[in-house]
């Protein structure tokens, strides 16, 4: 047995008090959870905290939580465990966030992680005749979607999502590997649908910052932010589907960008989204831009000719990396549910030490043209 001092924080909105932090220090061993620790101060210190539990297994996702500033599963995390990244020896435990606190650690999920769920027709629509038995459908097909099956739907990619901070209109990490579960199932009839709509919804698909936080964050590994990224290749790359927001033509501004010269370009990437710096869509956009141009200008942040002659020229090991995947007759997708391990995938059949090289040109060769910034300077970008 062994003593360890939580930091709770608390909050009940109907009081109309301020949150504030509650210590409480309980006797366990060391491999118990966070939340039997959170259970014994409720059960012997003060009955009136507020926590979700059900299974205690990490199954049900109920008991989601921010242990010392990250999300987990309080049932899942070990009190020695939580111990290890704590500040001065005190496990901080707080509610998950973009989310309404009902009471102390428990938030409203119906409000916004529910709700964005609902959005994108949780359900299989079958494809027509319906068999008399059942659908035959392909082995891998059916293990790939186990990837995002295995949510949980705890709420922890939710909690962290950079870009629900920014936008809480943002369907969400959760609800879109959601969307790949049916979008990937060759048995649901409605998968140009589901991407026409993710697509053409502002807070949809293009909404997503790829900041990450949704898959550190997940204790099941679906890699919410791989699923998005994958519904935005077949919406594109299959279906050929042309968004309003431009999000998809943004992301071949990227991909061209890149191609033709090596590292980012910005000043290309506004125009080339919108068509081409002469296209009618473009005009407008470039035109309110024109006061960020001019205070970057001003602060010596970026200069004309760096802007209007860009000095990048792509290596030749950039262009023979481009060469190699669009000639090859179809995309190839990664699935660690499938592949195995990162290990086992390391090295791509074919580019040995290629992309690593370029990489490492890149780099050096920006490096180089990068004017010197005095140590307390401001720095700069493009």
């Amino acid at each position: 047995m062994a003593e360890f001092t939580l930091k709770i924080r608390r909050y009940d909105p109907q009081s109309g008090e301020p949150p504030y932090w509650d210590e409480h220090t309980v006797d366990l061993e060391p491999h118990r959870s966070v939340l039997e620790g959170i259970l014994q101060a409720r059960n012997e210190q003060d009955g009136s905290i507020g926590v979700r539990c059900s299974c205690r297994a990490a199954i049900c996702g109920s008991c989601g939580v921010r242990i010392n500033g990250q999300p987990g599963l309080a049932c899942h995390t070990h009190l020695d465990k939580a111990l290890e990244s704590a500040k001065d020896g005190v496990i901080e435990v707080e509610p998950m966030g973009n989310m309404p606190v009902i009471r102390d650690l428990i938030v409203d999920m119906d409000a916004v992680h529910w709700k964005k769920v609902q959005q994108i027709t949780p359900w299989l629509i079958p494809k027509e005749p319906v068999p008399e038995r059942e659908y035959i459908v392909p082995r891998e097909s059916m293990i790939d979607i186990t990837q995002s099956m295995a949510c949980i739907q705890c709420g922890a990619c939710v909690s962290d999502c950079l870009s629900m901070e920014v936008d809480p209109l943002f369907i969400g990490p959760a609800a879109l590997a959601k969307s790949y579960r049916f979008v990937g199932d060759p048995r649901d009839a409605a998968h140009k649908e589901r991407l026409k709509y993710l697509s053409e919804d502002k807070h949809g698909i293009y909404d997503c910052t790829h900041c990450f936080k949704c898959i550190e964050a997940c204790p099941k590994g679906v890699a919410p932010m791989n699923q998005i990224m994958r519904l935005r290749r077949i919406s594109g790359n299959v279906y050929d589907i042309k968004d309003r927001n431009n999000g998809e033509r943004h992301e071949m501004a990227f991909v061209k960008n890149i191609q033709k010269n090596g590292v980012l370009h910005e000043a290309d990437l506004l125009p080339d989204s919108y068509g081409g710096k002469f296209h009618p869509r473009a005009v407008p956009e470039l035109i309110s831009s024109l006061p960020v141009v001019v205070t970057a200008l001003l602060r010596g942040k970026v200069t004309p000719q760096k802007a209007l002659l860009h000095s990048h020229k792509a290596p030749e090991g950039v262009k023979e990396i481009f060469e190699s995947v669009e000639s090859r007759d179809g995309g190839i997708e990664f699935n660690l549910y499938i592949e195995g391990t990162d290990e086992d995938n390391a090295e791509p059949p074919g580019a040995e030490g290629v992309l690593e090289k370029v990489a490492e040109d890149v780099v050096t060769e920006a490096l180089e043209e990068a004017p010197v910034t005095p140590a307390g300077g401001e720095g700069s970008s493009a």
